[in-house]
């Protein structure tokens, strides 16, 4: 909003327009959050930010005071997953900007749309080392898509506006806007709605079309194409368009960890799981053989690919991205598509459709075969014996669910086992921090995810370790009766460290062992919750059982193998059809 709108409103021209609104920061704030849809918002109070507090408390949108900021950024990430849309979070200056950059780097890894607002000091003492003053614009410009410092009352609704614009449009992200509090306090005139589109910032939504005449072209000629679907197939909105590519020609798919839902798992001879360091044997093998892999929406982290010079080395590789500096960034690429995933997807079907092309499974009975050979020869497996396995939960946690929840994790062992056992049949409903990889990140996410769909049933799948880095949000869960499930797979170590010291560090288990940890059903209780345990294989089922069926946040701590290991593995600097197996 510029200045001289103040001197276009008093115009004679303008005096059959409604009179315009005189209106603080704070509320400006509040009406911007409206406009653009905003109904939920995680946040924490502070000085800096108590004048839009005093606004937010008149207004309609639901407001969660989380415990930490952190949980803030991660719960929005969450919420933004599970619904669609854009997570939205405020926080006060100083530490509670700094709180968030956490949450604000894995929701950048993994290009999920939030807005950070954080509360700063007043213009005038910007710079002067003023009492919880911290250049959060600066510290975050490394993992945001942009950000913004307001500094007039003016310009406050437009960059509002652009924030959400950039943060849903092209490759999604997080952007963050610090707002000085006496910025918050001063008027200015409100105009209301308009749209906006920063003329320095078009993203390519439509492919080159001689593009996908290429692309076409490689699949005529393949015998033996992958389909790779990454995180972007899933914010795209493009699932239904990969399943109908993937039938159209036949191809197998594998998914980035990311990518989980994107395809159908019960699509069983085309689907092989995830790929990667512990992706399943024959997604890994299937990489290695393919002479074609059409990689959509995934960005080739070194996860996935282990040796970058040996990966998909027999493999023509096309390449779908929106984002330009992802494609040819980590692995050489045959033909580059720059495009939505959506869109591409849905130009190729119909390029597809309109020559005639398609391809049956017994077209790709040779390719199939061989997939399905690898998959018999070392398939996903344990043995349930007098320890409960977490495999074993999981796949039990499967079962009872009908694959239907929404399920968050942590990061490590937990969240391996996760991606491996429980089969994902839509998007969204598989929700990680993939490229960050963050601790904490799983419990927060689950509680914006259950704010977002409120009639789905959400499960966190934790680790001891990983569980304790926010497990304070358990007050925000509680307080707001939000039926979260927590399945602690509690080993009494940092399990994944621990895997890697055990086999490539003489079992030096040098500060991994858990040696005193809480007592997670007196924990729960003390929070409000309601907490369950299993020290044996026959009480899984029934502890499971039991905590789905309980109304409100639930805890179950499974007392699981200690030394248990998550395979496949790559080991690292290895190519990834050089897998460890046991």
């Amino acid at each position: 909003m510029r200045g001289s709108n103040l001197a276009e409103e008093n115009s004679p021209l303008n005096s059959g327009r409604p009179e315009p609104q005189k209106m603080t920061g704070a509320q400006i704030f509040v009406r911007c959050l409206e406009e653009q849809g905003v109904d939920t918002i995680f946040g924490y109070p502070g000085g800096a930010v108590i004048d839009i507090y005093h606004q937010l408390a008149k207004s309609d949108i639901r407001h969660i005071l989380v415990r930490h900021e952190q949980g803030a950024v991660h719960a929005a990430d969450g919420f933004a997953r599970a619904s669609g849309g854009v997570g939205v979070c405020l926080v006060t200056s100083g530490p509670g900007a700094t709180n968030t950059v956490t949450g604000i780097a894995s929701a950048y890894m993994d290009s999920v749309p939030v807005v950070v607002f954080t509360g700063q000091v007043p213009t005038a003492l910007i710079g002067n080392d003023a009492f919880q003053e911290v250049d959060i614009v600066g510290i975050t410009r490394p993992c945001t898509k942009h950000n913004y410092l307001v500094t007039s009352v003016n310009e406050l609704a437009r960059v509002i506006r652009e924030a959400f614009y950039l943060a849903r449009s092209g490759r999604p992200g997080p952007v963050l806007v610090d707002l000085p509090k006496d910025v918050m306090s001063r008027t200015a005139v409100y105009d209301g709605p308009a749209e906006v589109k920063p003329r320095s910032y078009q993203p390519t939504y439509k492919p080159n079309m001689k593009q996908l005449i290429r692309v076409v072209e490689l699949i005529k000629r393949s015998r033996r194409p992958l389909i790779l679907a990454g995180g972007g197939v899933i914010l795209s909105g493009a699932s239904q368009e990969l399943r109908e590519f993937a039938l159209r020609i036949s191809a197998p798919v594998t998914t980035t960890l990311m990518g989980l839902g994107a395809f159908p798992a019960s699509q069983d001879r085309l689907w092989l799981g995830m790929l990667g360091m512990h992706g399943t044997y024959r997604a890994n093998m299937a990489t290695g053989a393919c002479d074609l892999l059409i990689a959509i929406g995934a960005r080739f982290d070194d996860r996935v690919t282990g040796r970058t010079d040996s990966f998909a080395k027999q493999a023509n590789i096309i390449h779908i991205d929106i984002d330009p500096t992802s494609i040819r960034k980590n692995v050489p690429v045959t033909v580059p598509v720059v495009g939505d995933c959506k869109i591409s997807l849905k130009l190729l079907n119909e390029l597809m459709e309109k020559e005639g092309l398609c391809w049956t499974l017994s077209d790709r009975e040779e390719w199939l075969s061989q997939i399905e050979e690898w998959k018999a020869t070392n398939p996903l497996a344990y043995e349930q014996g007098d320890r409960i396995k977490p495999q074993y939960v999981i796949e039990t946690l499967y079962r009872l669910t009908e694959g239907k929840a929404i399920v968050t994790t942590e990061v490590g062992q937990n969240q391996m086992w996760a991606a491996q056992y429980y089969h994902f049949e839509e998007p969204n409903s598989f929700i990680t921090s993939g490229g960050l990889g963050c601790m904490g990140f799983g419990f927060p996410a689950a509680i914006g995810a259950q704010l977002a769909r409120p009639d789905r049933l959400v499960v966190d799948i934790a680790g001891d370790g990983s569980i304790q880095m926010n497990i304070q949000e358990l007050a925000t869960a509680v307080q707001y009766k939000l039926p979260v499930k927590v399945v602690i797979l509690n080993n009494g170590y940092l399990g994944m460290v621990r895997q890697w010291q055990e086999l490539f560090y003489d079992k030096c288990y040098s500060a991994t062992c858990m040696e005193h940890a809480p007592d997670f059903v007196k924990l729960a209780e003390a929070y409000g919750a309601v907490g369950l345990r299993a020290t044996r294989p026959e009480e899984v089922r029934q502890v499971l059982s039991e905590g789905l069926q309980t109304a409100g946040p639930v805890i179950m701590d499974f007392a699981v193998e200690p030394e248990e290991n998550v395979y496949p593995m790559v080991p690292a600097g290895a190519s990834i059809t050089e897998m460890l197996l046991v």
